[in-house]
């Protein structure tokens, strides 16, 4: 007893290093989303309790501890004002775990560290799904694992202990195949967590001309669109988002929902049948080809400007099946209150409204008026920019007749005004344009820098038309990118990108391993799990047939796993060829003295040999020395091996009548 306690002062760093070291790899998992002083304060503490590794050094009053810990709930309350939710939540836990190390000292202190770890992994998954992100969980489980090897038997080694985690982890890989495959899931969640405050990304629910060339720069994807069937062309593919209806002389913004039935519409052309894959978003709306045809889940809302709005923020990948078509009609007339709100503007702009009179009054009709206003989009000398002028306060006609340069914003944002000045209702629609075709996923990839805005102005007998004004400035924006167009809006790295075939070619490949892994994994659902029983051959699956299924998966496993461990009896392994040769020898002289006991050593039970029979000494001695010094010396390693078949020959040749014979002196 008094050696063990002798010896745990000096486990105790070792045990502390590697549970700081888990600690240290959990805190780097969340170090792009968990405050800065959080970070910086915990890893600071790290390196300190690894040089203060004395008890006596440590702030080890319990007053001084209970303060601290009321001071930091304290600032993450003030921070968040929560402690719940995955961002403040894993705030407090880091922060108490940093302050659990001032009172690490034993064992038990190093596995609750250890314990935080495997927790902040947890919570790294929740948070975050991404394809990329896998390995580096992977690594902190086995860092974890280690450490609560190297904690509980410190003389193991940190590569045995790594060794030992890996083979615990391959050993419950497959119970963690069945229990992901098999289990079966709920739909939701199975807990309410509050998603972080953080910025949404993508298009909002108002612009202002100019606004979207934010998104240009931005590389990230939107979403993922695979076809049934026949695909639309190029010039059909604008993804349908918010609509804007109310103008305020620099900004347009969407007006409130209407909660009213939908205008019908007839459908034309040919019907597009596909899957769209949202990435997370933070916002509500459903990206559908113009015009959705129905709502594709029950808690999406079809708008009466043909949105998908859902009841709950994109938080997590998102997919659902839609049908479009890109030709609609309607017989029915505009209600008085959407011609009044979409013919309304602010005051201002007058070099505008003159413009839309005298276009008005050599056009007869809307149509006619439609095509005077595009005709003079085209042959006004306008050009396609990202960045443009800035524009004054009558903004509209500080595009029109001074900068004449702009984005799909300006575009959008003029030609809705100037009809609008000449009596026929016109609105701004945003979303995407277009896409990049992975040939390798077979799927069409939309990104931010897509992002596109046009118009819809009501004829009599066909409702609202789609008229993009861009397209009459640079045509070629309807069949290429816009960073086909404009590589320049691109930062170097991400021109590289698109510039290297093989980068680029990569790129697709990597895109194409992401979109499989949120497919089949991150969007693995109880739909999902019963077709995988469907494609087993179980017949009208159910919730029942997969907890049987999982079952027995962990009956087999258990069993494989009593059968592997040997019921938690220790294999002993088959001795060395040196032992062997030194059990022969032992064996053979049991004939002549008393067996060698288990606690003799070989020289020892030389010594009794050569007292009970001198005549076999001088042949058994030599051998027991040779092993002693094979088995505690440091023989040679390129000999070792033609030393121990030398010794294992020198006993099988060992006769003991021979010995006693030559002992004795007799011939």
């Amino acid at each position: 007893m008094s050696r063990a306690k002798a010896a745990a002062p000096e486990r105790a760093p070792a045990a502390l290093f590697w549970a700081c070291a888990a600690l240290a790899g959990g805190l780097l998992l969340h170090v792009d989303r968990l405050p800065a002083w959080a970070v910086a304060g915990t890893l600071t503490m790290i390196l300190w309790r690894l040089t203060v590794a004395r008890p006596s050094q440590l702030l080890t009053g319990a007053t001084v501890r209970a303060l601290l810990a009321l001071a930091l709930v304290a600032l993450v309350l003030v921070r968040f004002h929560t402690v719940n939710g995955l961002t403040a939540g894993t705030t407090l836990l880091v922060l108490m775990a940093a302050l659990k190390l001032l009172e690490a000292r034993r064992a038990r202190d190093a596995y609750v560290i250890v314990g935080v770890a495997l927790f902040l992994v947890l919570a790294a998954c929740l948070d975050r799904q991404d394809l990329a992100r896998v390995p580096l969980y992977g690594l902190e489980a086995l860092l974890c694992c280690a450490a609560l090897a190297l904690i509980a038997s410190p003389g193991l080694g940190g590569a045995p202990a790594f060794r030992l985690a890996g083979r615990t982890l391959l050993l419950a890989l497959p119970l963690a195949l069945a229990l992901f495959l098999l289990f079966p899931r709920l739909p939701g969640a199975l807990w309410a967590i509050p998603q972080r405050d953080e910025a949404a990304t993508g298009l909002s629910e108002s612009m202002t001309p100019g606004g979207i060339t934010r998104l240009i720069s931005t590389y990230e994807p939107v979403f993922r669109v695979t076809f049934s069937g026949v695909r639309p062309p190029p010039e059909q593919l604008y993804w349908r988002g918010p609509v804007l209806h109310e103008f305020d002389g620099a900004t347009w913004r969407r007006r409130p929902m209407s909660l009213g039935p939908r205008a019908p519409l007839q459908y034309l052309g040919t019907p597009y049948y596909y899957r769209v894959a949202l990435e997370p978003s933070r916002q509500r709306y459903w990206f559908a080809l113009d015009i959705p045809a129905r709502s594709p889940d029950p808690t999406v809302l079809l708008t009466e400007d043909r949105e998908l709005i859902a009841g709950n923020p994109v938080n997590a990948p998102v997919s659902f099946a839609e049908v479009s078509y890109t030709h609609t009609q309607s017989a029915q007339p505009l209600e008085s209150d959407a011609r009044r709100d979409d013919s309304a503007l602010p005051p201002g702009n007058p070099r505008t409204l003159a413009l839309a009179r005298s276009l008005r009054e050599r056009a007869p009709t809307d149509e006619a008026l439609l095509r005077a206003v595009l005709e003079f989009l085209r042959t006004g000398g306008f050009s396609y920019s990202v960045t443009p002028q800035r524009l004054g306060p009558d903004a509209v006609d500080d595009f029109l007749f001074r900068t004449r340069e702009g984005f799909c914003g300006h575009y959008a944002s003029a030609f809705v005004a100037l009809m609008r000045d000449a009596g026929v209702p016109a609105r701004v629609v945003t979303g995407y344009l277009g896409g990049e075709w992975n040939p390798i996923g077979g799927y069409l990839l939309v990104r931010q820098s897509d992002a596109h805005a046009w118009a819809e102005v009501w004829l009599p007998g066909r409702g609202w038309m789609r008229v993009d004004p861009t397209a009459v400035v640079a045509p070629e924006r309807l069949h290429r990118g816009l960073l086909e167009l404009l590589p320049q809006a691109l930062s170097a790295p991400e021109r590289l990108l698109r510039e290297s075939r093989w980068l680029s070619a990569l790129l697709q490949r990597w895109d194409a391993a992401n979109a499989w892994w949120n497919a089949r994994v991150v969007r693995f659902d109880l739909d999902e799990q019963l077709g995988l029983l469907a494609r087993l051959g179980v017949r009208a699956p159910d919730a029942r047939y997969l907890g049987w299924a999982f079952m027995l998966v962990l009956s087999l496993w258990l069993a494989f796993g009593a059968w592997r461990l040997g019921d938690g009896v220790p294999r002993t392994r088959r001795p060395d060829p040196l032992a062997r040769a030194y059990v022969r020898l032992c064996r053979k002289l049991a004939r002549a003295v008393p067996p060698r006991r288990p606690q003799q050593g070989p020289l020892d039970f030389a010594a009794a040999v050569s007292a009970r029979r001198p005549d076999l000494a001088s042949d058994v001695l030599p051998l027991f020395e040779r092993y002693a010094q094979l088995r505690y010396g440091l023989p040679s390693p390129a000999t070792r091996h033609r030393d121990i078949a030398e010794f294992a020959r020198a006993v099988a040749r060992l006769s003991l009548k021979r010995a006693a014979r030559h002992g004795s002196g007799r011939p």
